[in-house]
């Protein structure tokens, strides 16, 4: 079982080496256009395995596609982030061609992987993927869904002094200000968030994961790669062990929740075959309206896209 990650910065990186101790694959292929970049940090993953006790082999390329050959799934974090200066359009131009010339070189050699993509503007580059790649939409996915309810799950916790592993929550909508979490579809081992704490805290809550990366990019000077990294991982997880795992992803809507032809977050069955199935929740009136705000936002960034082509 082999997975590639293309891009060996902080965040291709960190989903490498969380494959690779959780030995979820045989093989990770890291792969960088710097030379020698995804060869160091390759290495250096493999030259832990003694120390942590995996068997995974870590192998890095410069723009080498051929070690991907045969790659059961793909991670895309290939991409420059967002300049001062620059447009968001430079950002989708650029960005787009990023991505399209490394799915052109993933198809070509691992023409039936399953492709994750975590590269920003993160719906309108999956929609890249998903044109340039020709697969079905259930093949080609972004993650943002599972980092955006880590961090609402993560100050969740905090709030409440309580551990993040028994928070489970859905969240939909477009990866930034307009996504959309679901507090009636939160609780705290099994017991609803509402009535655990009051509507202020939660709205404020909700606030601070709408602006989880900004705040990051604040304290950092540059975007998280943990979080993120880590997020990509367990998707891949799911699907090469054939998990069927709920988690809000990245997809194409083709009619669920009357929405056609946009890539937006939603909570799917992820396994083997990738999206084994769309879950359409009952949303009441206010959460469609907040689903519909961001669908239109991220359909202006996908028309910029059509627009450039």
């Amino acid at each position: 079982m082999k997975v590639t990650v293309v891009g060996a910065g902080n965040v291709g990186a960190t989903c490498a080496d969380v494959l690779a101790y959780r030995e979820i694959a045989n093989e990770v292929i890291l792969v960088d256009i710097k030379d020698g970049l995804a060869e160091g940090k390759a290495l250096d993953v493999w030259q832990k395995a003694p120390i942590n006790l995996y068997d995974t082999r870590t192998v890095g390329a410069t723009n080498d596609y051929s070690k991907t050959a045969g790659s059961s799934v793909v991670v895309i974090t290939s991409g420059l982030p967002r300049k001062p200066g620059m447009s968001r359009d430079d950002l989708i131009s650029t960005n787009a061609g990023i991505v399209k010339t490394v799915t052109e070189n993933v198809v070509a050699h691992s023409p039936d992987a399953i492709i994750i993509v975590v590269s920003n503007p993160l719906d309108v580059m999956t929609y890249q993927a998903h044109l340039t790649s020709g697969h079905d939409r259930y093949r080609v996915m972004g993650m943002a869904g599972i980092l955006d309810t880590a961090r609402y799950r993560a100050f969740l916790a905090e709030a409440l002094d309580v551990s993040p592993k028994d928070i489970q929550a859905v969240l939909m909508g477009g990866h930034g200000d307009t996504m959309v979490p679901l507090p009636r579809y939160t609780t705290v081992a099994g017991i609803p968030v509402t009535e655990l704490i009051d509507s202020e805290k939660l709205q404020a809550i909700i606030e601070r994961t709408k602006k989880g990366g900004g705040e990051l990019v604040k304290l950092m000077g540059t975007s998280a790669w943990y979080a993120p990294g880590s997020a990509a991982a367990q998707m891949v997880e799911a699907i090469v062990r054939d998990q069927k795992r709920i988690f809000p992803v990245c997809i194409e809507l083709q009619g669920e929740y009357g929405i056609d032809n946009t890539y937006l977050g939603a909570p799917v069955v992820l396994g083997k075959n990738g999206v084994e199935k769309v879950i359409e929740l009952d949303l009441d009136d206010e959460e469609k309206a907040l689903l519909e705000i961001s669908r239109g936002h991220v359909k202006e960034v996908m028309d910029v896209l059509d627009n450039m082509s």
